[in-house]
């Protein structure tokens, strides 16, 4: 790691360079972090298909919402299109057969299981390093104002965005 004021490739960095760039990299990740947070968190909603209907399970409204955002930038479901050759009406001599019903889906193998829990567990690392960075962001910076408004304005303006 090079130290303020210690050479990189033969070059000196000098102290307020590095001072700058903290504090650019405390504003931007002040500003992404509601967004880093959202999709980490529904993202690992969306392993597990935590956000669909299957079999017995019906998802909270609230989590079909964050899905339909994180997946389609949108509150409400997009409408289906209609079917190609659209509404077939049968003739007099064929008969209609209903569909078969589904049978239960098979379970993963195990590697995409085991995939999927690993990144559980980097969304759950995502999260807790996007806190542990607005923490130190709030307790080391000196404008801890201009902190609190970046991290306002990155939580505030996706949401007026969906909801326009």
């Amino acid at each position: 790691m090079v130290k303020a004021g210690q050479r990189s490739r033969g070059r000196m960095i000098s102290p307020s360079t590095m001072l700058m760039v903290r504090q650019l990299h405390t504003y931007f990740g002040a500003f992404v972090a509601p967004s880093v947070l959202f999709f980490a968190f529904t993202g690992s909603l969306q392993l597990f298909s935590l956000h669909e209907a299957h079999g017995a399970y019906t998802p909270p409204a609230i989590v079909e919402m964050l899905s339909r955002v994180h997946k389609d930038q949108a509150l409400h479901a997009k409408p289906k299109p209609a079917p190609k050759g659209g509404d077939v009406e049968e003739s007099p001599g064929r008969k209609h057969h209903p569909a078969p019903a589904k049978a239960a889906p098979e379970p993963p193998p195990w590697p995409v299981m085991a995939l999927k829990w690993f990144f559980l567990a980097v969304a759950i690392g995502l999260m807790t390093s996007t806190l542990f960075g607005l923490w130190m962001a709030l307790t080391f910076s000196r404008r801890k104002a201009v902190v609190l408004a970046l991290f306002a304005v990155g939580a505030v303006a996706p949401v007026l965005l969906v909801a326009l």
